[in-house]
């Protein structure tokens, strides 16, 4: 358990860092860490179905300036290990996963706070001249502290916690954990509405309603209605780019007219 508890950590720690520290990877969606979970536990199908519920509840939360949204990245590292570590089923992590994210969140909150007075530091020792304890301050501290942030939660909640997590669980009274549960799956509607608040248009509304009707009533799985979007755009892209070889400014398909 040591071994992954560590392993676990570190990947929190390469999460954390992405697009401060890494560049942009894109280690840090849930889709994509709860996968690599599930490589380390040895449970890749697990890693994937709690991570594809996690990544549809954070699909509409962005960060916006300092703003702190629930941390969904620490949330799907320990709500995954849970549930592989324990046998809990998806609906039974995503109920673990929501106030680690509210936890995930403060700590978010106690980090920029600290970064901040950091910052002021930083300012002075420009003033003074010392501009590389300054880069170590930006560079060297501010990333030490955003990966003792994720790794310390997480190697402790993993190595220690995961039957105390259990035996929580277990005391929640059935009316809290069906309530939880039943948010869960309001959730991942309710952040794919957000995402389709900001890109949805009066042109793209035909192909929502095409997607929800196929979903709905031909019984194919997600997958098989994912394959049929893809080769639909392939096609429409083939007859747009085409058929406008008279054009030589294309419209833009997300004008609203």
């Amino acid at each position: 358990m040591f071994i992954q508890s560590l392993l676990l950590g570190l990947i929190g720690v390469i999460c954390i860092l992405d697009s401060r520290l890494l560049g942009r990877l894109n280690l840090e969606r849930p889709l994509i860490v709860s996968t690599l979970v599930g490589l380390v536990l040895g449970d890749l199908q697990t890693g994937l179905m709690v991570g594809a519920s996690l990544e549809l509840m954070a699909l509409g939360i962005v960060n916006i300036g300092a703003a702190a949204p629930p941390d969904m990245n620490m949330a799907s590292i320990i709500a995954t290990s849970f549930a592989i570590l324990s046998n809990a089923n998806a609906e039974t992590a995503l109920t673990i996963a929501i106030p680690i994210s509210v936890l995930g969140q403060m700590l978010g909150i106690l980090m920029r706070t600290i970064l901040s007075n950091l910052s002021h530091r930083a300012d002075t020792l420009i003033e003074e001249g010392k501009y590389g304890g300054a880069r170590n301050i930006h560079i060297v501290y501010g990333s030490v502290l955003y990966s003792l942030m994720y790794f310390i939660p997480i190697f402790l909640a993993i190595y220690f916690g995961t039957d105390l997590v259990k035996q929580l669980v277990d005391m929640i009274p059935v009316w809290i954990t069906d309530g939880l549960t039943v948010a869960s799956k309001i959730l991942p509607a309710f952040g794919f509405a957000l995402l389709l608040n900001t890109m949805l248009t009066n042109r793209l509304i035909p192909f929502l309603l095409l997607g929800f009707f196929i979903t709905a009533y031909s019984g194919l799985s997600i997958i098989g209605v994912a394959a049929f979007a893809c080769i639909l755009a392939f096609v429409m892209s083939e007859i747009k780019f085409r058929g406008d070889g008279n054009s030589n400014v294309d419209p833009d398909p997300l004008d609203d007219l």
